[in-house]
């Protein structure tokens, strides 16, 4: 019987493998995606799967391999443009890898984030990457240890000395951009925080306060808020009702900014002009947007890409070394601190 005659439900890989001119072997790394295998070899591979009506059965390849090819990505606030660019960084690094993953999102509650971690294991992931909860303990790190679930830590380190971590520099890019308003002439500066306490809202702290003590600033107005639009617009009468309010604020990320901006338009202030504005992150927005915004880049696909590639190094070899990957950060001056202003003088 040939090939041509036989039903497709029978056609097996070493009929593919035959028909392509291949060796078995060859054809079942076709399919499993590996780029050891030249891209001429792996076109006729693919026609003859065509040809034939061969349907792979992944997941018998991955119960052989022990792998299923799925992480899970956890993160605290879907809905906060950094974490889409970050998931975006996270999904085309694993594409290349023939990994996919499952998106959950915490909303900042343990609860939420130790149910999804158990749904993970259930689904039998490969890994996480995890952006951990305000407030995660360290016992967190072990019961995935105890798991065997590989884990990668990012933008929040559940604990500075276990596990693999991957975040930016934001004590220096807080620094830095501290500095400069402080070079423009402002001696009020104010810090619109997290309203959480957790490692990427201690260094944003360090570095605010460092810069502002270097200079013998009063750094007294540290504002605790939720990292929203919503909240940076709610805080705006906060700040400017103060008996010295300060004229210029570092708020925690481009998203408290933007509701800053808007706070300080609807009282007819100018940010740039009346009241200087930074952010922190650099989302799509922050160049665009009226006025631009100054803001502290932290790359936020290229933390996501650095992330998954850690976690794919981690699954290859689970007892491996712990690594820590901080990304550079870099200051973005535009239009909402005042810059343009001072040099158009």
């Amino acid at each position: 019987m040939t090939l041509a005659a036989k039903d497709t439900a029978t056609i097996n890989l070493s009929d593919v493998a035959r028909h392509a001119g291949v060796s078995r072997a060859t054809a079942s790394l076709v399919l499993r995606e590996s780029p050891l295998v030249a891209s001429a070899t792996r076109e006729r591979v693919h026609q003859a799967v065509d040809a034939l009506g061969y349907i792979y059965n992944r997941g018998a390849a991955n119960l052989r391999a022990r792998r299923t090819k799925t992480i899970g990505l956890l993160v605290s606030n879907v809905s906060n443009p950094f974490f889409t660019e970050m998931t975006i960084g996270v999904d085309a690094t694993l594409d290349k890898a023939g990994y996919v993953a499952f998106l959950a999102n915490t909303g900042e509650s343990l609860d939420r984030q130790e149910r999804f971690l158990k749904r993970m294991r259930e689904q039998n992931v490969d890994g996480v990457v995890l952006c951990a909860v305000a407030g995660t303990p360290r016992s967190v790190l072990r019961q995935l240890g105890d798991w065997k679930m590989p884990c990668v830590q990012t933008l929040r380190s559940i604990s500075s000395d276990e596990g693999d971590y991957v975040g930016s520099d934001y004590q220096l890019g807080l620094e830095q951009v501290t500095e400069h308003l402080i070079r423009l002439g402002h001696k009020r500066i104010a810090l619109i925080g997290s309203d959480r306490m957790h490692s990427a809202m201690s260094e944003r702290r360090a570095g605010f306060t460092s810069a502002m003590q270097r200079h013998r600033l009063s750094e007294d107005l540290i504002l605790s808020s939720p990292p929203t639009r919503q909240a940076g617009l709610d805080i705006t009468g906060t700040l400017l009702n103060r008996t010295d309010p300060p004229t210029a604020a570092v708020c925690f990320n481009d998203a408290v900014a933007f509701g800053l901006m808007v706070g300080l338009q609807r009282r007819g202030l100018q940010p740039g002009r009346d009241f200087a504005v930074t952010g922190v992150d650099d989302v799509p927005e922050a160049a665009i947007c009226f006025p631009s915004l100054t803001t502290v880049a932290t790359l936020p696909r290229r933390l996501g890409e650095a992330a998954a590639d850690l976690l794919l190094q981690r699954i290859e070899n689970p007892n491996g070394a712990p690594e820590r990957t901080i990304l550079p950060t870099r200051l973005l001056i535009r239009e909402s601190s005042g810059e343009y202003l001072r040099a158009a003088k």
